[in-house]
């Protein structure tokens, strides 16, 4: 696998070696150890989650203040725009962000750490993630940022007005929002 930093050096795209024929391909999606040596840590992911959802859809910017959840993140069907917003306050790149694509064709993942909010954009008429946390939910811990909040100013390739949950249509700004010290 290779393994690359976003703007925000901490939030790492992952690309699996992928060998493929006639018939088809292979990829290891996941391997504790190298996983490891790549963020410099071993981890134990606690839970895996899968949403689905249809073009249009955006979901987040969600993080848990307490119960904090690194996340790797992998679209096994469909293309999003991954995005990860740093909300660490004592972080030089406080406020800032990075997006990526991930999409079932180019198979990457991306390593989104405890410290940053995360939300994705579905592209595609339909998407399907996947992704292992290191912490398990946590509902009552739960927090949403405004995917729209100009003081982030996220440049979703949005061709009309998103599709929103009730929690993120209802997600407060940066500046009003529990974060992380």
């Amino acid at each position: 696998m290779q393994v690359a930093a976003t703007a925000l050096p901490e939030v790492l795209v992952i690309e699996p070696k992928v060998f493929g024929d006639a018939r088809g391909y292979f990829f290891e999606s996941f391997n504790r150890r190298a996983f490891g040596e790549a963020i410099g840590t071993d981890l134990d992911f606690v839970q895996d989650n899968v949403s689905r959802s249809i073009r249009g859809v955006l979901r987040g910017l969600h993080y848990q203040i307490e119960q904090a959840q690194g996340k790797l993140v992998r679209c096994i069907e469909g293309e999003v725009f991954d995005v990860a917003v740093d909300i660490r306050r004592s972080s030089a790149r406080f406020g800032q962000w990075a997006g990526i694509a991930l999409s079932a064709e180019n198979k990457r993942a991306v390593w989104i750490p405890r410290g940053f909010a995360h939300g994705f954009l579905v592209v595609s008429p339909f998407a399907e993630i996947i992704y292992k946390t290191t912490d398990y939910y946590a509902p009552e811990h739960e927090r949403a940022i405004a995917w729209d909040d100009p003081d982030l100013a996220i440049a979703w390739p949005l061709e009309v007005a998103p599709t929103l949950s009730p929690k993120d249509r209802n997600g407060v700004r940066l500046r009003e929002a529990e974060v992380y010290p």
